[in-house]
């Protein structure tokens, strides 16, 4: 029986050959995240601004009556709520600030939470509650400066590991491409408006040991050509090392990638923002292991003489040895 083989054992791709364009492209694609995100702004779940979410789903219409809702949830006397929809059409969050107390009095929350959905119950008859949660603003506050340190602690983490095992410009090159998946990422979420909550701080967290992995896997083919193959020029070494890794790389990719579109395309809502977040991360990660954290190594000016001694150089070991043996 014939093994499925999704990339052929001789295969020679010139992915350098579009290093400039890719690199531009992915420039302008991080450009235009930050842009999105320093002007639209993320939307922050209640994890990480505080107050009470409750979210719905009006079984009886295609669409939810947002204005309409809006309107009838504002003369409850609690504030004017945020409300948007997620999901399917007839599916909505509603956001509220938590009333002043309810820091130290839970029971003021939980009030609003039942005043709420008995509203929604009388007017909207079999409309579906499908979760309530609330968040002091003390506590979000806490969950959202954690949850960005935890993002940076695990990227400074991952570049100084790949500089002690290679050499500082391959963490230069390992840090660049977390920063242009995660950057992209936040980008997406802008966009879309989905909701970004700690599932989506777990999702990029996991993202970032994806992007590491396949990072470390092309990085130490590299690192093994540099030495076998001294006089072949940067970009055809970084070609062959990137076609030797790319069937282990296609791989990895499409039997993670695959089972995550399914959670996309038919897992429930509560993980949407989860497994796109994940999918997402997962082919940009495969792409900027190809097209960042290799091409750049050839603008940092990496090539055998980095940390390989040349031909003609004296090893460490032996010129030591030479010293103390001059000794009288």
């Amino acid at each position: 029986m014939k093994l499925l083989k999704l990339v052929p054992d001789d295969t020679n791709i010139d992915f350098l050959k579009w290093r400039v364009m890719a690199f531009a492209l992915s420039l302008v694609l991080m450009a235009a995240s930050v842009g999105l995100v320093a002007t639209k702004g993320l939307n922050f779940g209640v994890d990480f601004i505080g107050g009470q979410m409750i979210r719905a789903t009006f079984t009886q219409t295609a669409t939810a009556p947002v204005s309409e809702l809006r309107t009838k949830v504002a003369t409850l006397g609690y504030g004017e709520p945020t409300i948007q929809r997620f999901g399917k059409e007839n599916q909505v969050s509603i956001r509220m600030k938590l009333p002043d107390g309810a820091d130290k009095k839970p029971e003021i929350a939980n009030a609003m939470a039942v005043k709420i959905t008995d509203k929604l119950k009388a007017d909207y008859p079999g409309v579906r509650i499908d979760g309530v949660d609330s968040v002091s603003g003390k506590v979000s506050e806490e969950l959202f400066s954690k949850g960005m340190l935890a993002l940076l602690a695990a990227m400074a983490g991952v570049s100084i590991y790949i500089w002690i095992r290679f050499e500082w410009q391959f963490g230069v090159g390992a840090i660049w491409s977390l920063v242009h998946d995660v950057t992209l990422t936040f980008g997406l979420f802008s966009l879309l408006g989905l909701e970004f909550d700690l599932n989506i701080i777990a999702a990029l967290l996991t993202i970032i040991g994806y992007s590491l992995n396949d990072t470390v896997v092309v990085y130490d083919r590299i690192r093994e050509n540099l030495m076998k193959f001294r006089k072949m020029d940067m970009a055809g070494l970084l070609n062959l090392s990137v076609n030797e890794t790319l069937a282990r790389t296609v791989m990895t990719s499409v039997s993670i990638s695959l089972p995550l579109l399914v959670l996309v395309f038919f897992g429930p809502d509560v993980i949407f923002g989860f497994s796109l977040a994940m999918a997402f991360g997962i082919i940009i990660g495969t792409y900027s292991s190809i097209y960042q954290a290799a091409p750049i190594l050839i603008w940092l000016k990496v090539g055998p003489h980095s940390f390989v001694p040349g031909e003609g150089a004296t090893p460490k070991a032996e010129r030591m040895g030479e010293s103390f043996g001059a000794q009288p």
